[in-house]
């Protein structure tokens, strides 16, 4: 009797697991799959893949380095956000730097290979170059003007409340000697330059804000990555700064860039939800087709 209980239970067992299976892996994939072709949907079905004569270059939901072999912005194209995805929006290696805002001093090294940067130092290299190519100021708050992190480390005795009472050194730990510091004295004391390979943690890390406005022309997506490093969008912000640089390259009028983006700028999804976005692939592969790169 046990025996017919144990044989009919695994039995029930076995017939779940038959129509389960065929259920969950072949009737739900087919309808999924039939769905999918529907006009309208099939497109999207297939990843949203970007075709030019024929050739597939690309697909609209995810976004592309438009560099040179060394990494340098090419002056025809507009330029996409930063990319921490792999070499730069690699699908197979889809992330993001997984940096803080706690994470403003610099790992200095005389070997170049172990320097390691900060997010703070990170974003004021990227906005001093973009400020650079695209003729705009690109100086934020926090940074120096050579385009590191400006934070001190600040060693001294401390009171209750952790503060350094009396400063007997203070390093600018993000600018590596010879440099000369960013601050020449700070309470007094002396700013030093940061010896490559010294730890400066038994100070007090303190960001310095600078004279630099908070409306820097240099907008945030610039110098920052996206969360997967595979999006495809930049604010209109961002492609309003490099409008000057597309028309003199592509020997066209400033009007015809600006109509450009706006014919590829989305608004709000659903009227509310996020922020209006360009989409750079499809405006560089519009910019190709109808303004030629002559240079």
């Amino acid at each position: 009797m046990r025996m017919s209980t144990w044989i009919r239970q695994h039995l029930a067992a076995l017939r779940a697991l038959l129509v389960l299976t065929a259920i969950t892996g072949i009737v739900y994939p087919v309808a999924v799959f039939v769905v999918a072709q529907i006009p309208g949907l099939h497109v999207r079905a297939d990843g949203s893949l970007i075709t030019v004569d024929g050739k597939v270059v690309g697909s609209s939901l995810i976004g592309q380095s438009f560099t040179d072999k060394d990494g340098n912005a090419l002056v025809q194209y507009f330029q996409s956000r930063p990319s921490a995805a792999g070499d730069g929006y690699d699908p197979m290696s889809s992330g993001a730097s997984n940096l803080g805002p706690e994470s403003i001093v610099d790992t200095l090294d005389a070997d170049p290979a172990k320097v390691r940067r900060s997010l703070l130092t990170t974003v004021c290299a990227r906005s001093k170059a973009i400020g650079g190519r695209e003729g705009v100021d690109g100086s934020r708050s926090f940074c120096t003007k050579d385009g590191v992190g400006a934070a001190l480390s600040v060693i001294g005795p401390r009171d209750a409340d952790g503060e350094v009472s009396h400063p007997v050194q203070v390093v600018s730990v993000n600018q590596a000697c010879p440099a000369t510091p960013f601050l020449s004295t700070y309470q007094g004391v002396r700013v030093q330059c940061a010896k490559p390979g010294e730890d400066y943690s038994i100070g007090r890390i303190i960001p310095i804000r600078g004279d630099a406005s908070t409306d820097t022309p240099v907008p945030t997506d610039a110098v920052t990555g996206s969360g997967s490093g595979l999006d495809p969008h930049i604010s209109p912000a961002y492609a309003a700064i490099q409008v000057a640089r597309i028309a003199k390259a592509r020997n066209i009028s400033e009007d015809q860039v600006h109509a450009l983006i706006d014919a590829h700028t989305d608004g709000r999804t659903l009227g509310f939800l996020g922020e209006p976005r360009v989409n750079v692939v499809e405006l560089n592969l519009d910019l190709d087709r109808r303004y030629p790169f002559r240079g």
